[in-house]
């Protein structure tokens, strides 16, 4: 990969916060390069998955459903899916075909699940019958921190209300992490 993980915008943010660290162990941790075995599982359960695209000013956001099983993976680090009719704007077709680079996000609104973001470079393949396929560049899971479970109508005890002290997530409590969080992170030791 040619471009490092994280921008000077996002390093601002990082370090407006006290936040590289963070970060920096992050990226250590969990970023990877080829599928996880988790991630291949969630990927190839899925009935749906977010897209991210844009060129120029056009910046882009669907969603990709199917029967489970609807995106294939190829290889350790290469999916696809079939393009099913859709209502002939081509916005995700036409950004890909202009700029390559999308963003992927795959997740259960089971309150629980991690979510797995991939950052890649796709290609279409075929006309009619047409095909995307992702290069993934960069794969890293999130926490589910903020997914309610929809099927029972719970919303994730994470969310700040009024009243309510929301939990510490599982990931500030790795023992990479813990210690390096922020100073005013209210759930790092004292």
């Amino acid at each position: 990969m040619d471009r490092p993980f994280y921008h000077d915008g996002m390093r601002e943010w990082q370090d407006a916060t006290d936040g590289r660290r963070v970060a920096d162990a992050l990226e250590e941790r969990r970023l990877h390069r080829a599928f996880w075995e988790e991630d291949r599982a969630l990927i190839e359960s899925a009935p749906f998955f977010f897209i991210a695209t844009g060129h120029g000013e056009h910046m882009d956001c669907s969603i990709r459903a199917g029967d489970p099983g609807f995106v294939t993976i190829l290889d350790d680090r290469t999916l696809e899916w079939p393009e099913y009719d859709g209502n002939s704007m081509f916005r995700t077709l036409g950004n890909i075909a202009r700029n390559p680079n999308v963003g992927l996000l795959f997740l259960r609104f089971d309150g629980q699940s991690r979510r797995l973001r991939i950052s890649g470079r796709a290609s279409i393949h075929g006309v009619k019958s047409r095909v995307v396929r992702v290069e993934c560049l960069e794969i890293y899971p999130n926490c589910p921190r903020y997914i309610p479970d929809l099927a029972s109508g719970t919303p994730s005890p994470h969310v700040p209300r009024e009243g309510h002290v929301p939990p510490a997530p599982e990931w500030k409590q790795r023992d990479y992490i813990r210690d390096i969080l922020p100073a005013d992170d209210p759930f790092r030791p004292k």
